[in-house]
């Protein structure tokens, strides 16, 4: 091992308290020299946050100002304190204590509990699904696995928040969030999961919490204690604690205030566990005194890639975007970021592989380079076409697709019904291959309807609609083929994709990619539906969903790839639109105030990836834009409408419908028959939602049906006719014949 080696791989510790403070920028310098009172570092990414205050704790013990044993750091995972302490350790300060919430309550816990409560402290549970699926069953409710996970999720979330079972059914109305059952039932479930842990004498993580919390504020001795053990308190990622965990650090502070809090509101994207960058927001207003310091220097990333950045955050609006960073790339420049429209969703797939492909044979290590996701449904296409195109990768975060629990499950009773062939009563081999599959899965709680809101429920029907899809463009490509043949391809794609990698590609949702980041980052799949998720409502959703992209795009260092497709499957309307975030930052679109996208110093621009409506087919040249619509606005009430099947029927699901039910029963029958007729499912005629909102227009010219959303020009050519004759009280019968004849 070269010297030069050595020296990187164990870093020479600092000589002296000054030498610490070597290599900091000013910024950084004022950070790790600011050890009086209360300091609130907000620090934007690559920012090299984590890197300032370590050097400010290291500072401090070299100089003699801190006591190593007296200062507590504190982060949210395991990962991030095993770092802090090493770095710590390199710089000199080994005996400073850095844990998680958890990890530091928990160990305060089993000291004070034989003074504080007496005997041993309750065995700490480990998992709480059982637990919790044991109290569903004494409230008579019987919960699948993924509503158990959500159910468990949403205790988790009420105790982090300190919402009490009674209290719950308000606080999830008035938060606006989406229970996985109804509230009452979960609040039901939630107290008796309590009162099985008292019988048991079980606790859970969230006690650890709870508990430390009730003992600090009931035993002033024991706090006292706490107090005397650690005077000097940091905090890392404090955009994300709950109010859970500011309680226990106000108890742990007690009147002082030598606290140091490091954040970015830009990055609080896990709200949905009750983190809030509420206190860091407030934190000038809780201590008027604070030292503020801002590091906007960024290591990380390139220029073209921190200018996307902040373009991002520049369109927020609400409390966050209030105090948004405004980074600095300290990089040389690089490549523009590239905008890159696909036809479709195979297209878009196979088109980053190539490029990841050519990357790679450019001399980019496969380990860093990165695909960014919204959920983790979405990957499996990513996985094939990686694997179709020999590159390595590896998955974060998530079971690869065919290894998840679901889609065992399903290829298990795909494989039963394709045994049993002719015998299988559910299936109906006329109406076709994806028919089929939506037969056999809907055994396995398949339904054409996604389930409202997110979580284990809403990723289990992903997964099978994922399936479902696949079964869709199977048939597309090879007519005729049998559920035995689909079977075949599925074992044929999970072997390919179980291959063993060791350096390979990371495939991983945008969520589990915080606090990564990699040379290459390409951003797939942002389409309005997606990227904002449809589940995201409220204006403060929709602002984390931007949020979210804002931590996707500065996860990349040199090389970034936004895409989008405009259509699911080859060959079918090219309806999807690419996400607002992005409206004003790529070339060809127009800002949310008017204003055009600023184009960057290399001139990126929108490419077709494969044959974009309106667009070349690959080649390099921009894609021609279509004419921007105004957002889409419900008829009764006139709020904006952003979900799919809402934007059909132009009203909220929930405003008064004045649908003519006679009517939409006689199509509904029509369409039937006609399904059956040309040997395919039901939807592929009409949708129940373009049903209803035929119904509910009542069309008399074929302008005023091609104006309904879902009636494309090419089912206007096929359907119209009978479907004017329909709402005009006729059969639509003899239509479909005299247009038949003329032929």
């Amino acid at each position: 091992m070269t010297s030069a080696t050595h020296s990187t791989l164990f870093p020479r510790v600092p000589d002296t308290a000054d030498a610490v403070l070597d290599g900091l920028d000013p910024e950084q310098r004022e950070v790790a020299t600011a050890l009086r009172g209360p300091v609130c570092v907000l620090a934007g990414a690559g920012t090299g946050k984590t890197r300032a205050i370590t050097h400010r704790i290291a500072y401090g013990v070299r100089a003699g100002i801190l006591q190593p044993s007296s200062v507590l750091a504190v982060t949210f995972t395991n990962r991030a304190a095993g770092e802090m302490r090493g770095r710590l350790r390199q710089l000199g300060a080994g005996g400073v204590q850095a844990r998680t919430f958890h990890s530091a309550a928990l160990r305060q816990l089993q000291y004070f509990w034989p003074k504080a409560v007496g005997g041993d402290l309750p065995r700490l549970l480990e998992r709480k699904v059982q637990l919790v699926a044991e109290a569903a069953a004494r409230c008579g409710l019987r919960l699948d696995r993924n509503e158990l996970r959500d159910v468990t999720s949403e205790i988790e979330w009420a105790k982090v928040t300190q919402t009490v079972p009674a209290d719950y059914p308000a606080v999830v109305a008035k938060a606006q969030r989406d229970a996985p059952r109804d509230p009452a039932e979960v609040a039901k479930v939630y107290e008796t999961y309590e009162e099985l842990k008292r019988e048991r004498t079980v606790i859970d993580f969230e006690d650890v919490l709870l508990l430390t919390v009730g003992i600090l504020q009931d035993r002033h001795d024991i706090a006292d204690h706490v107090r005397r053990q650690y005077q000097h308190f940091v905090v890392d990622e404090y955009q994300d604690v709950s109010p859970l965990q500011q309680r226990l650090l106000d108890l742990w502070l007690g009147d002082r205030d030598s606290l140091c809090v490091v954040g970015d509101a830009g990055q609080t994207i896990y709200s949905f566990t009750g983190a809030t960058p509420d206190h860091l927001l407030n934190f000038r207003t809780r201590h008027p005194a604070a030292t503020v310091v801002k590091l906007v220097r960024d290591y990380r990333s390139t220029p073209q890639v921190v200018h996307l950045a902040n373009g991002l955050l520049a369109q927020a609006t609400g409390r966050a975007a209030e105090h948004r960073l405004d980074l600095v790339s300290q990089r040389e420049g690089g490549p523009e970021p590239a905008f890159v429209e696909y036809a479709d969703e195979p297209g878009e797939a196979e088109g980053t592989a190539r490029r990841i492909r050519d990357l790679i044979a450019a001399g980019v290590p496969a380990g860093e380079i990165a695909v960014l996701y919204r959920i983790n449904a979405q990957s499996e296409i990513y996985e094939q076409a990686l694997a179709d195109a020999g590159v390595p990768y590896q998955l974060r975060g998530a079971e690869r697709f065919f290894e998840r629990a679901e889609v065992r499950e399903a290829g298990v009773a795909l494989r039963g019904a394709a045994r049993a062939g002719g015998n299988d009563p559910l299936l109906d081999h006329a109406e076709g291959l994806p028919a089929e599959v939506r037969a056999v899965l809907s055994t396995k709680g398949w339904r054409s309807e996604p389930p409202a809101g997110s979580g284990a429920v809403r990723d289990r029907w992903e997964s099978l609609a994922a399936l479902v899809r696949l079964a869709e463009d199977f048939e597309r490509a090879r007519p005729g083929a049998t559920l035995s043949d689909l079977v075949a391809e599925l074992d044929e794609r999970a072997a390919a994709q179980h291959a063993p990698t060791v350096q390979g590609v990371t495939l991983a949702s945008l969520h589990s990619a915080k606090g990564l980041e990699w040379d290459a980052v390409f951003l797939v799949g942002l389409t309005e539906g997606m990227m904002p998720i449809t589940y995201a409502k409220t204006d403060e959703q929709i602002e984390e969903e931007r949020r979210l992209l804002y931590v996707g795009v500065t996860r990349a260092r040199l090389h970034l790839a936004l895409s989008w497709s405009l259509s699911r499957s080859p060959g079918s309307r090219p309806g999807r639109r690419p996400t607002r975030f992005l409206n004003g930052l790529r070339p060809g679109s127009t800002a949310p105030g008017g204003r055009g996208a600023a184009g960057g110093a290399g001139g990126a621009g929108v490419w077709s990836g494969g044959g974009g409506a309106g667009g070349a087919g690959g080649d390099g040249r921009p894609v021609a834009r279509r004419k921007p619509r105004g957002p889409a606005r419900c008829r009764v009430c006139g709020k904006t409408l952003t979900d799919a099947g809402e934007m059909k029927l132009m009203r909220c699901d929930d405003c008064p419908s004045d649908m003519d039910e006679a009517l939409y029963e006689r199509l509904h029958d029509w369409r039937a028959v006609r399904a059956r007729e040309i040997g395919q499912p039901a939807y592929c005629v009409f949708t129940d939602r373009t049903l209803m909102a035929i119904a509910e227009a009542v069309p008399s010219t074929e302008g005023e049906l091609a104006g309904i959303a879902g009636v494309g020009a090419r089912k206007l050519g096929r359907f119209g006719a009978a479907v004017l004759d329909i709402c005009a009280g006729g059969d639509g019968r003899e239509v479909e014949v005299a247009a038949t004849d003329e032929v």
